[in-house]
């Protein structure tokens, strides 16, 4: 891991570790923000309240379920839950006011916030991304990088101001995409490493040691929400690039193609040498024990994928189960 902090002072002297107390609001949803939430509990600053957002229903049961951070809010015993369904609402702001934060920490809240919102804490709002800004602002920063092929990745904390993920930089750290990280995995570090950060910076903004530095706008890179359509595997892609995207969306909402007309997410291949002989999306060694799939440059053989409808197993398994009628092709839907 590389570590780069350009705004947090370390080594913190007495009188700076006597600072204040500040009264924290924490925004954040999934899981990826759990730990900077557990930690920050763990310091002398006070979690005055939580927002999230609203409870949904989802999964086959549709069955209404709480946020991750929700859950862990709960937990600690965090006094006051705010739920809005929109952050831009005259309710939610002054809910906020209410709290009185001296400071809040956004990570992966869900919601844009307003200028309203942005002006309540006077120590200002702070924000953990998971990229190393300014390149990949947005939405989707752990998928876009390993759709991209990128060796390193990171997590910036920032000042939150009205344009996205363009806040001046207070520290940031990098760390090294494996060759096997999927979303889940390459998430896991991140969250973590953004908890460590967040807790150093709100020491040194507590202790008025924050340096800020703003971001280069001319190295700006975006990363925007995943369609839905990417997520159907294209052939005529390459063996890599396809690969890449089976990570990048694993395991939700999980790489997909078409198979005896039947929707089959593939949740796990590797990249086989040599070119193929086939036209893409051609299964080139259909026996038992292997399946070859022609791409655009290269070949893939899946390992792990899903039956619609069913539960996830081993290519060899799905395919000893077809039987020998099965198609000899994977492909997109018919438009």
């Amino acid at each position: 891991m590389t570590t780069a902090v350009p705004g947090v002072a370390r080594g913190l002297s007495s009188d700076d570790e006597r600072a204040s107390a500040v009264r924290i609001v924490f925004m954040g949803t999934p899981q990826f923000a759990v730990p900077s939430l557990e930690r920050l509990a763990m310091t002398k600053h006070a979690i005055v309240g939580v927002v999230t957002q609203p409870d949904r229903p989802s999964g086959r049961g549709q069955r209404v379920r709480t946020s991750a951070v929700k859950d862990v809010a709960h937990r600690l015993g965090v006094p006051t839950i705010l739920q809005p369904d929109r952050a831009k609402s005259p309710e939610f702001a002054e809910g906020m006011r209410e709290l009185k934060p001296d400071l809040a920490i956004v990570v992966a809240f869900g919601q844009i916030l307003p200028s309203t919102v942005i002006a309540i804490p006077p120590l200002g709002c702070i924000n953990a991304h998971a990229s190393m800004l300014p390149h990949l602002r947005g939405a989707a920063p752990i998928q876009r990088a390993i759709l991209a092929g990128d060796r390193e990745t990171g997590v910036t904390v920032m000042r939150i101001n009205e344009r996205m993920d363009a806040g001046d930089i207070l520290s940031a750290a990098g760390v090294t995409i494996a060759p096997d990280d999927d979303t889940e995995s390459l998430g896991a570090k991140l969250s973590s490493l953004a908890a460590d950060l967040l807790v150093d910076a709100v020491e040194a903004i507590a202790a008025g040691k924050a340096l800020w530095t703003p971001q280069d706008e001319n190295a700006a890179s975006y990363a925007p929400m995943v369609r839905r359509e990417e997520t159907e595997i294209d052939w005529s892609l390459s063996a890599a690039e396809i690969e890449r995207r089976i990570r990048a969306f694993r395991p939700d909402p999980g790489a997909f193609t078409r198979h005896d007309g039947m929707r089959l997410k593939i949740l796990g291949a590797t990249v086989a040498p040599g070119e193929p002989s086939r036209s893409p999306g051609s299964i080139e060694n259909g026996s038992a024990e292997t399946v070859n799939v022609a791409c655009g440059s290269g070949s893939l053989i899946p390992s792990i994928v899903q039956p619609e409808g069913g539960r996830p197993m081993s290519a060899t398994e799905y395919f000893r189960g077809r039987g020998a009628g099965r198609a000899r092709v994977f492909a997109k839907a018919v438009s």
